[in-house]
């Protein structure tokens, strides 16, 4: 057996076993996905711009980036740093499709949330190419994994165009790249939050919360199982 075919079978076991933490695989009570050392030892994104959830290095109400253009989403909400733990957790779950570590992330997610839950839910609609890439659409699978835990349901959006990949483009790039990208059906309550799995600059999420916003909707967050470090 392979090298690659053995880290393989080690990553889904790391996450597909009962009664097994996800993380170091040491035993856990009643059942629990993690350990409390591992769950401690999260790269958590405590320290962050209360707009953008970027990292920062120090607290500040604001990041420089939303000093200077800030987000169309009112507030962020993105627990974890998208490295180490977390950063392989997510690739499991969006290149390996395993369902359990999506449910880890939503779940990490669910239990880091604070305040008054929005209304309703609305997934970032995945690039058809990834879609197809993928063989599923890992942020309306996210979304519906956390309507499930919080009890919120979940409405749709839609791209307008087919979209050029963010990856490598700068902020202005990405946020001339999605604007009017999206569309969202009129009547949108009050309060929703948006669903995707990662934030880098938030130019996706900003662009959709704008078709939000013309749909009717007044309070809109911007969720994220986890964000880029600070600087990219």
């Amino acid at each position: 057996m392979s090298t690659k075919i053995k880290l393989l079978i080690d990553q889904s076991v790391r996450v597909g076993l009962p009664g097994h933490c996800a993380f170091c695989m040491g035993m856990t009570p009643l059942a629990a996905p993690w350990c409390e050392a591992c769950f401690e030892a999260l790269p958590w994104n405590r320290v962050a711009c209360v707009r953008c959830a970027e990292p920062l290095a120090r607290p500040a109400e604001l990041c420089g980036h939303c000093l200077r253009h800030a987000p169309s989403f009112d507030v962020a909400r993105a627990p974890l740093r998208y490295e180490d733990a977390t950063q392989a957790l997510l690739q499991r779950f969006k290149f390996g499709a395993q369902p359990r570590a999506g449910i880890l992330l939503a779940t990490l997610f669910a239990r880091s949330r604070e305040g008054v839950l929005p209304e309703a839910l609305i997934a970032v609609p995945t690039h058809p190419q990834r879609r197809r890439e993928r063989g599923f659409d890992h942020s309306v699978w996210l979304t519906r994994e956390l309507s499930r835990q919080l009890g919120v349901p979940h409405l749709r959006a839609w791209r307008e165009r087919d979209t050029p990949t963010q990856r490598g483009l700068t902020r202005r790039a990405r946020r001339d790249n999605v604007r009017r990208a999206f569309r969202v059906a009129s009547g949108l309550p009050a309060h929703v939050a948006l669903v995707d799995d990662v934030m880098t600059t938030g130019s996706t999420l900003s662009a959709l919360a704008d078709a939000c916003r013309e749909a009717g909707a007044q309070h809109v967050e911007a969720w994220a199982m986890t964000r880029t470090p600070r600087g990219i």
